[in-house]
């Protein structure tokens, strides 16, 4: 469900050129049209408005097959799916995924995220990956990873005889490298889960992921939490060819 929040922030996107900052329509937006098809202002960027049509209409679109997927997978795990826009001032593009108190899935866009996607299968793709995440659990074993990580430091340390805050330190430590232990088959997982969702609502994944393009390539990093742009591009070819 898009919160009437996240319609709000998007109206802001659309009229930003119109509109004094921070400003909300006092009513919701109509039910979102089909992708609206424009000339792309330079820089391949869309107009503002077209994107903030792009990404509603994706929602649309996405949302219930990231749910059918869910439930189709886990019939246990929570699949209400709440997607918001993040439209705190100067976040740069960015998507994520996270959990509320009561383990409902909250997926997150920042106002220049959804300006930033040259089109709708972009969006598709990213709204895809996050919810893979959820789907496959990454939140629940990252925790456990990184508790693991904690505690085998922190027992390591204590029994070389380290002093108390040098304990601390190697339990941070130790958390952070086990939090990265699978970061990198996560995010290759919600690659591939994330197509094939984008796929069966209707949407490129080849064209989508060429967001990645306009990423910083994290390359081949010790203990880097993302694979390597092109590694990741491969796999979302991959899938999507064989399930063609």
């Amino acid at each position: 469900m898009l919160a009437r929040a996240a319609q709000m922030a998007l109206v802001a996107l659309g009229l930003s050129a119109c509109q004094p900052a921070g400003y909300r329509m006092p009513a919701p937006l109509p039910p979102a049209p089909m992708t609206v098809v424009a000339q792309p202002m330079p820089d391949g960027v869309l107009p503002p408005a077209v994107a903030a049509r792009n990404f509603l209409q994706v929602v649309a679109d996405v949302e219930p097959v990231a749910e059918a997927t869910c439930r189709a997978r886990d019939p246990r795990r929570n699949c209400d799916l709440l997607i918001f826009v993040d439209d705190r001032a100067n976040q740069p593009p960015n998507a994520y995924q996270t959990l509320d108190r009561a383990g409902r899935p909250l997926l997150g866009f920042t106002l220049s995220l959804i300006a930033d996607a040259r089109n709708a299968d972009e969006m598709a793709f990213v709204l895809g990956h996050e919810a893979a995440h959820h789907i496959a659990g990454h939140i629940p074993l990252t925790q456990r990873t990184a508790l693991t990580g904690a505690v085998l430091a922190g027992v390591l340390a204590q029994a070389s005889g380290a002093p108390p805050e040098a304990v601390r330190a190697a339990q941070d430590m130790g958390a952070a490298m086990g939090a990265r232990t699978y970061a990198r088959s996560f995010e290759l997982e919600a690659d591939a889960l994330g197509a094939e969702i984008a796929l069966r609502a209707g949407y490129d994944p080849v064209r989508g992921a060429a967001f990645f393009d306009r990423l910083p390539d994290p390359g081949d990093q010790f203990l880097g939490t993302h694979p390597p742009n092109a590694e990741r591009k491969e796999m979302v070819r991959r899938v999507t060819a064989s399930l063609r």
